[in-house]
């Protein structure tokens, strides 16, 4: 489920596309549990919209004006997630901040915390959060001082948690506590009706992000849609479409686009600079190997995979100038942290 608002953050019911009847009933149903604060637990298949809902979740809540911060469980190891959710002291390792730092708990105190792919998260901080759900409280990593919040959690998952809390593999008594509230997305093969709507939505967007004209979408096109299975729900419904505009080469999209755009056997023509400016930007690397690189990220399988082919590169190409992860996240803006996992990911400088 993709919203139609460029910023997020502001993501509410009526922005979620959709008006078959089981977007209709899962709607109305969140949008009754969303006034009501108490954990939320939010199911669904990969790529059904779970943060979406949640953030349409927190801005129907009467917490709606205070923070809305989320954290995917699976994408950092335990140490990094634990610093990430619940802080660190001063001192509490080498490369700490003077100071320590707060945590998500902590920044979202009074808000909404996300906690996305829930059933990833370690037995260890499995038991820590049980503890902040049950009393509103933690310690920093390394800190000896509680710290009290008040933070509505809403989790999401796509795993079987309730099986899971029975074979050992997550704390039954966490299970019982993030899911007071529950709601379970439906995927895309159950509402097929929506499928017309979030093409339109996607080919426009995907025009304009890639400075294109609007193509048409052919009838055997939307049949074709709407006959695919979508294991990837409307994420890979989201991919395939960019890939297919971005690739097209003709004002009708049409069933064998999409086919060749959903197999990744596509390819892309070279992009022509608007003016000279971008010429002499495109001179560091040649036109032939940017093509090469755009045409490689956009036949990967989903949009994950290839922001990451592209980031990585980004980073190789970076940090021969800037040989160090604290040199290369001033260069970038963004923090230490962020660029040594991403480093550590790649196998960038090691």
């Amino acid at each position: 489920v993709i919203t139609a608002l460029q910023d997020r953050s502001h993501t509410g019911f009526d922005d979620i596309i959709g008006t078959s009847r089981a977007m209709l009933r899962v709607k109305s149903q969140a949008e009754r549990l969303a006034a009501i604060d108490a954990p939320l637990l939010i199911l669904g298949e990969t790529g059904t919209g779970k943060e979406l809902f949640a953030r349409a979740c927190h801005r129907a809540s009467t917490r709606a004006d205070q923070p809305f911060l989320a954290l995917n469980c699976a994408a950092l190891p335990e140490g990094l997630a634990e610093s990430e959710l619940f802080g660190y002291a001063a001192g509490a390792f080498t490369s700490a901040r003077r100071g320590g730092k707060p945590g998500l708990l902590e920044l979202a105190d009074g808000g909404t915390l996300f906690l996305d792919e829930i059933g990833e998260l370690t037995p260890y901080l499995q038991a820590k959060l049980l503890r902040v759900l049950q009393d509103g409280s933690f310690r920093r990593v390394g800190g000896t001082d509680e710290i009290t919040v008040d933070v509505r959690i809403i989790s999401a998952t796509n795993r079987d948690l309730e099986a899971m809390s029975h074979d050992g593999t997550f704390r039954e008594d966490l299970y019982f506590r993030l899911n007071v509230l529950g709601i379970t997305l439906p995927p895309l093969r159950d509402r097929i009706e929506d499928i017309a709507d979030l093409a339109a939505f996607f080919i426009d967007r995907t025009a304009q992000q890639t400075e294109r004209s609007t193509p048409r979408l052919a009838r055997d096109g939307l049949d074709w849609l709407c006959a695919h299975d979508w294991p990837g729900n409307v994420r890979e419904l989201e991919n395939t479409l960019f890939r297919a505009v971005a690739l097209l080469d003709g004002k009708t999209l049409g069933a064998r686009d999409l086919a060749d755009a959903a197999s990744g056997t596509a390819s892309v023509a070279a992009p022509q600079p608007h003016n000279a400016a971008e010429t002499a930007q495109d001179t560091a690397t040649p036109p032939t190997q940017q093509t090469d690189l755009i045409a490689t990220a956009l036949a990967q399988s989903d949009f994950n995979s290839g922001m990451d082919l592209l980031e990585r590169e980004m980073l190789a190409r970076l940090y021969p100038d800037y040989p160090s992860s604290r040199k290369l996240a001033d260069r970038l803006g963004v923090s230490h942290t962020s660029i040594a996992n991403k480093l550590r990911k790649y196998g960038i400088g090691t």
